[in-house]
Parts: C-alpha cells; structure tokens; sequence
C-alpha cells in the first residue's frame, strides 16, 4: 500500500501490529509509544520527511482515549496534574513545531536532535532504575490493607488544589508538588515533544516520577490525557503550517497515521488494563535499553 504523503509503501498490517505491541508497553508507563513509532518510521520505513512528526502525533490523537478511559474507570486519573501539564505543554507545542519546520527539515540534523532526546530520556529512564532499586514505585500496583483480590484498585484521592500546591494521596501515601515547577517543566517539554512529534509524555512522565517522587501508577494517565491534548494541537498546526511549506511535506500522512493509531488504540487499553499486574521496574528497564540504543544508533548515522 502506498503512501503518497509519506512517499513510502508498506504492508497495511505493519502500522497497526508495531503500534499494537509498542503501546501495549509504553501505555502502562505514561507513554504513548510514539518515541518508539518515530524512529521506526524513519529507519525501517524510511519516512524522513518533516510530515513524519505530524503523523506521529495523529497516532497519539487516535490511540490514546482508550487508554485514557481505562484509567478513569479504575479511578487512577489524577486530573488537576493532568491540567497543569496540559497548560504548560500547549504552548510549547506550536514553538516546537516551528522549530521543526525551520530549522530542522534536514532528516540528518533531525536524527542528531532526535538522538540528543532520547539519550537523556534512556540515561534518566536507568538513573531512576537504579535509584528505586525495591522502592513502590518500581513495583507491582497493591492492593490497600483489607481489600479483597476482587476488589476495585486503588483510586487517587485529591486534597489540595491551588496556584502553588497540588496535594493527593494514592495506597495510604501523601503527596505534595509544586505547580509551579510541573508547569515549567511541561513548558520545556512541550517544545521538545512538539519539534520531535511525540506530544511530551514520554518525556514528562520519567522526570515527574524521578525529580517529583511521584508514584508511577498516578502519573500515567494525566501524562497519556496531556499528550493527547496537545498532540491534537500539534496536528493542527502541522496541517495550518503546511500550505505556507509548500517545498516540505508538513501536514500528517493520514492514512498512514490512522493505521497507526487502530494498532495503538487496542494496544493502549489492554497496556492500561494490564499495568497493575506488571511491575514497572521491568518495563522501565525494557524502554531505557531501547531508547538508549536508538539514540546510540543515530548519533552513530549522524557522524558517518
């Protein structure tokens, strides 16, 4: 099947079965999968084009509601952390997306920048890995005392909201974050997701639970819901961008990003069903291996 956005042709089984398996694990971390769906796009379908993050973005528009759903339903959304990323990472989306237009159209100067991303992702991915080493928050989602092995899983329980402070408490643990130091985090972070297409969580999620101590299994849904809402943004600035780049192909393949977004959006759901029976720490260790070897892989491609 071909692709004429993209400009590359491709078994129409292929996007849906690789986002499918890639979300399926990412989705229980926070993380859409579309960091993983990049350079598999780029190496292995040879979609270098600047239209590849657009379509990147597409698949996290398509994919991640299912996800999202699941994690309302078990009462794990913590939506006051969910708004202030979204605030945050919403504006950093449309600087980050011109950055990518105009300053790295060249799909070898992209792999570098790309490179750069994912390697501090891996390197804070395992630093977290081996800090947590027995800690809760690399384990197995439990069960509050007293609750029976058919019972629901434990919700998230707000008790303070406001411009400084957002307070909650998840399996009998308190917490307390700043606000203000989430939303310029997620502003940085929605520059560097909009430029590389990935929506910014899975940047956001690893720093929220390396640098704000916060749990693993509170994070992911209000990093998923955060992604989607400026991924949304993103496809529409791509798509706006488009008719003013008309030597570039801006605007997302659609056909190729929907593919990949029926794949993502099974595999999403059945990642957010299935988190917490999986421990995290395992998952973590498989994500930090391969993102580190792909960013070792395009720095490697960038100075032959």
């Amino acid at each position: 099947m071909f692709f004429p956005t993209a400009g590359i042709e491709v078994a129409p089984w292929v996007p849906p079965l690789v986002a499918f398996v890639i979300s399926f694990f990412t989705s229980m971390g926070g993380v859409s999968g579309a960091f993983l769906l990049l350079p598999f796009q780029m190496s292995f379908l040879g979609y270098v084009n600047p239209s590849v993050s657009a379509t990147n973005q597409l698949f996290n528009v398509v994919a991640i509601p299912s996800g999202v759903y699941r994690y309302c339903k078990e009462g794990r959304m913590l939506w006051p952390l969910t708004w202030i990323v979204v605030l945050g990472t919403l504006p950093g989306v449309f600087i980050g997306a011109y950055v990518r237009t105009s300053w790295l159209p060249d799909p070898r100067h992209f792999k570098m920048f790309a490179a750069a991303v994912l390697l501090y992702i891996g390197v804070k991915m395992a630093r977290d890995l081996l800090a947590t080493r027995g800690a809760a928050g690399g384990g197995r989602l439990t069960r509050p005392r007293g609750a029976g092995a058919g019972g629901p899983a434990p919700a998230v329980v707000v008790h303070g909201l406001s411009a400084r402070r957002l307070a909650y408490s998840f399996q009998g643990q308190d917490h307390d974050v700043s606000c203000a130091g989430i939303f310029a985090l997620s502003l940085v972070v929605g520059v560097v997701g909009g430029a590389y297409g990935i929506g910014g969580g899975s940047i956001i999620a690893p720093f929220l639970v390396t640098f704000f101590r916060l749990p693993v299994h509170t994070v992911a849904g209000a990093a998923l819901m955060g992604t989607f809402v400026t991924s949304v943004a993103g496809v529409g600035f791509y798509q706006a961008l488009a008719p003013l780049y008309p030597h570039l192909s801006v605007a997302p393949d659609w056909g190729l990003g929907l593919l990949f977004g029926i794949g993502g959006t099974a595999g999403m759901y059945l990642g957010a069903r299935c988190q917490k029976h999986v421990p995290a720490r395992a998952i973590k260790a498989m994500l930090a291996g391969v993102i580190v070897f792909t960013a070792l892989k395009y720095a490697a491609e960038f100075f032959r």
